[in-house]
């Protein structure tokens, strides 16, 4: 087997090592945003930061409602609300934002840290969100979009790999692909873990998602189209895949309806 097919890489980088235990043949994989630009104030109100007790970003997500926000479940697995806090309404990751420690985390029952089948997990707060125009949800994909255009995915992933993460927000635009196309240009073994229940987006070499991204959103036309879940590290050419929402919408409003 090639070190290609192996190379894939779960985009949550300080997510990997503090979630959930991993399979050996997934210790290469992580995510962030490379080639990117700074995000302005005010741009993804719904972006989340999850960070350890040790204020260290891991991961990714956005905001549903009032009291949950929304991430991936290899980012949240094997974690415990003790060590994972949402900040919201930051653009830097050293100053700004509101602390929220969490009290309950709902991974997707069917979720599975081999296929990375069902790479959904849900955050809830202690205290509920304020809304204001750094803080507020972003609705929920209901239909399955095949392909788009100008899609944006932002984060504090690493912009390159080696690297280090951002202290500010990136984001860039990505085009949302299909999946034939997706697993066309993946290796036979990657192509097996692009499910229906996922969505792809294309960029350019040099333009993708990378360690520290992972369960963060991939918006398009103000509806959030995608959970960032895995990639070939980072912004290879190679499509990167998220869990798709569209997909998981239902059992995401079951479970974060109270």
């Amino acid at each position: 087997m090639s070190r290609l097919s192996l190379a894939v890489f779960l985009f949550g980088l300080v997510g990997v090592a503090l979630g959930g235990v991993l399979p050996d043949l997934y210790s290469e994989w992580e995510g962030r945003i490379v080639g990117g630009s700074n995000a302005a104030e005010g741009q993804f109100p719904y972006q989340v930061s999850l960070r350890s007790a040790a204020n260290a970003h891991f991961c990714g997500g956005s905001i549903v409602n009032n009291n949950w926000v929304l991430s991936a479940a290899h980012c949240t697995s094997g974690r415990t609300t003790a060590n994972t806090i949402v900040f919201v309404g930051a653009l830097l990751l050293n100053a700004g934002g509101e602390r929220h420690p969490s009290s309950q985390i709902i991974n997707h029952p069917q979720y599975s840290g081999i296929t990375l089948a069902n790479d959904v997990s849900v955050v809830r707060v202690a205290t509920p969100f304020l809304f204001n125009s750094n803080v507020a949800p972003i609705a929920l994909e209901q239909n399955f979009v095949t392909t788009a255009s100008n899609a944006q995915a932002s984060g504090w992933g690493q912009t390159s790999n080696p690297g280090s993460l951002p202290v500010h927000m990136q984001w860039v635009n990505v085009d949302i692909i299909s999946l034939e196309e997706c697993r066309s240009r993946h290796s036979v073994l990657n192509a097996a873990r692009v499910h229906d229940s996922t969505i792809c987006t294309s960029s350019p070499v040099g333009i993708g998602m990378c360690m520290g991204d992972s369960g963060g959103p991939l918006s398009h036309e103000g509806r959030q189209q995608g959970i960032v879940s895995w990639g070939i590290a980072c912004a290879l050419g190679f499509p990167d895949v998220f869990a798709r929402v569209s997909s998981h919408r239902s059992w995401i409003l079951e479970n974060t309806a109270n």
